[in-house]
């Protein structure tokens, strides 16, 4: 629990100070569309981070599934439907961790008022996916995004697999 708890307060501090270089985005999007290249740079500075660790430890783990990897750029990309601050992203962690009804409860109904970052949070992974098939992404890896949030598959297809590996590389970044 102490490390967890160490854990999060790390990722709360590198989210108020992530940076990330042109180059380095240049590197890891040259294979995306134009329009999959702005989906990813519309998403807050943190978020972009968060996307090229997911997905620098798929390469490093061997994957080089091209839907994959496209997916672990954009997974979070619904996030841009709203500014989430950091404050805002402490809270849905810790809601999560130890109230997660009451998180459900606020983040039902329409985006609006003070619950819109909440709402818009519980929906990022379909919001993110209806952005990436209107930027040209392949059915694969919208299917990735849209259910990167849900219960792990049971690994049985591909599709299961990769779905698996987007989630692990998820969950430790």
């Amino acid at each position: 629990m102490t490390q967890r708890i160490r854990y999060r307060v790390g990722q709360f501090f590198r989210a108020l100070t992530a940076r990330v270089s042109d180059e380095e985005v240049r590197r890891a999007t040259r294979a995306l569309t134009p329009e999959a290249q702005a989906l990813f740079r519309r998403q807050a500075a943190q978020d972009q981070r968060h996307a090229l660790a997911v997905y620098h430890a798929l390469r490093q783990a061997g994957h080089e599934d091209p839907h994959l990897l496209t997916a672990a750029l954009l997974h979070d990309a619904g996030k841009a439907a709203t500014r989430l601050s950091a404050v805002h992203r402490s809270i849905i962690v810790l809601l999560g961790r130890f109230a997660p009804a009451l998180l459900a409860r606020l983040s039902r109904g329409e985006p609006g008022g003070w619950r819109h970052p909440f709402v818009i949070h519980a929906r990022h992974a379909e919001i993110g996916a209806r952005w990436a098939e209107e930027a040209g992404c392949l059915p694969l890896t919208v299917e990735l995004i849209r259910r990167h949030e849900e219960e792990p598959a049971d690994g049985l297809t591909e599709k299961d697999r990769l779905l698996a590996a987007l989630q692990v590389a998820d969950d430790v970044n």
